[in-house]
């Protein structure tokens, strides 16, 4: 069994140096009224910053697009009010010795047409599919895909004049790069289209607009799934080879990091393959970047089923430990138990696992 201090072992990457491996999930919580973060906001992440971790991942944040979220609760990244708030949160969180990065959110096709801050604006997807056998919309036009790449370059421009310590991509979960990568919801016949290669493009020219906003030491993070909420047993790559031919041309465009997104962090990605690793583990072999594991990481449900409807209760992390230290991944992303334990990093660093508590859904109505 691998020591704790596996955990508090620092980190660097780029202009980024972390005291420790411990990541706060990026987690929805509509709490920001006119998507703007206020004081309780920006207490919020001061006080999991001030308990020690590492490294701050924002829930998701509107890049400048109308049609990006469906939530006026949902903070933007970008008008001058929610960057004022975005400011004081930065700086709460700085005042406590930590770091945190905006993660960057578009919604694509989820966004129901006619909700969100901006209801007139329509809602969009490379191919009008919200699911591959539910067609919704039309396909985006080429300026709808430069408009976007357009926002997402921006408001990581922001994050960067603020003093934010990189960004998030949020390429995940059946979202619109997401809906890109995947080939259930994209049957484009141009070059964002076919081969797992093309499906790409769109997220690789975010990044490389993201790159020339921000410079080559701001650090950039893309998140990606398997799993779309749209189903939950899709998947982007099937085997090894597969996921090469997917992280390459990402990792070619300038992407730092990759945040693998998975429900149960311990799950072999391949078990065909004969390795037990997960797909954090895969990617830092396949592509030799730095990775994020993610999932279910010190309580007993994933968060599927347990983020808003029922709670879940505390689990050891002795399996994390060993991948850890085994170098499988760099850094563990923790999301329920940081919500309902803002000192997780306190009491697990002590060895107080027997004073964890538990996460019930009601924790998401307790701000801090």
């Amino acid at each position: 069994m691998s020591s704790i201090d596996t955990l508090f072992r620092p980190f660097r990457l780029k202009s980024l140096s972390l005291a420790n491996r411990i990541v706060m999930a990026p987690m929805t919580r509509s709490k920001s009224p006119g998507q703007v973060p206020g004081e309780d906001v920006a207490a919020y992440y001061g006080r999991r910053a001030a308990a020690g971790v590492g490294l701050i991942l924002t829930e998701g944040t509107s890049p400048e697009h109308r049609s990006a979220s469906n939530d006026a609760n949902v903070p933007a990244f970008f008008g001058e009010a929610s960057l004022k708030g975005w400011a004081d949160v930065l700086n709460s969180v700085k005042a406590a010795g930590g770091h945190i990065m905006p993660q960057l959110w578009h919604q694509g096709i989820v966004r129901h047409q006619g909700k969100g801050p901006y209801p007139d604006a329509p809602s969009i997807s490379p191919s009008g599919l919200a699911r591959p056998d539910k067609i919704v919309g039309e396909p985006m036009t080429q300026r709808d895909i430069d408009d976007v790449i357009a926002g997402f370059a921006k408001s990581a421009g922001f994050a960067k004049a603020i003093g934010f310590d990189g960004v998030e991509i949020h390429g995940a979960h059946g979202y619109i790069i997401d809906q890109f990568f995947w080939e259930g919801t994209n049957r484009r016949e141009d070059a964002y289209g076919g081969s797992i290669e093309n499906r790409t493009r769109f997220a690789r020219e975010i990044v490389a607009a993201v790159r020339q906003t921000t410079g080559p030491e701001f650090p950039i993070l893309l998140r990606f799934s398997q799993w779309k909420q749209q189903d939950f047993v899709a998947r982007l790559a099937t085997n090894p080879s597969e996921l090469e031919r997917f992280l390459g041309p990402l990792t070619d465009a300038g992407v730092d990091m990759f945040h693998c997104s998975t429900r149960r962090f311990w799950e072999p990605e391949f078990p065909d393959s004969g390795s037990d690793l997960n797909l954090a583990g895969w990617t830092k072999k396949i592509s030799g970047l730095p990775t994020i594991t993610v999932g279910s990481v010190g309580l007993n449900e994933d968060f599927i089923t347990a983020y808003r409807t029922k709670g879940a209760q505390t689990a050891g992390i002795d399996r994390l430990l060993d991948m850890l230290a085994r170098g499988d991944f760099d850094l563990v992303a923790i999301g329920r138990a940081l919500i309902a334990n803002p000192d997780w990093p306190e009491k697990v660093g002590a060895g107080h696992f027997d004073r964890l508590v538990a996460y019930e859904p009601e924790a998401l109505e307790t701000l801090i």
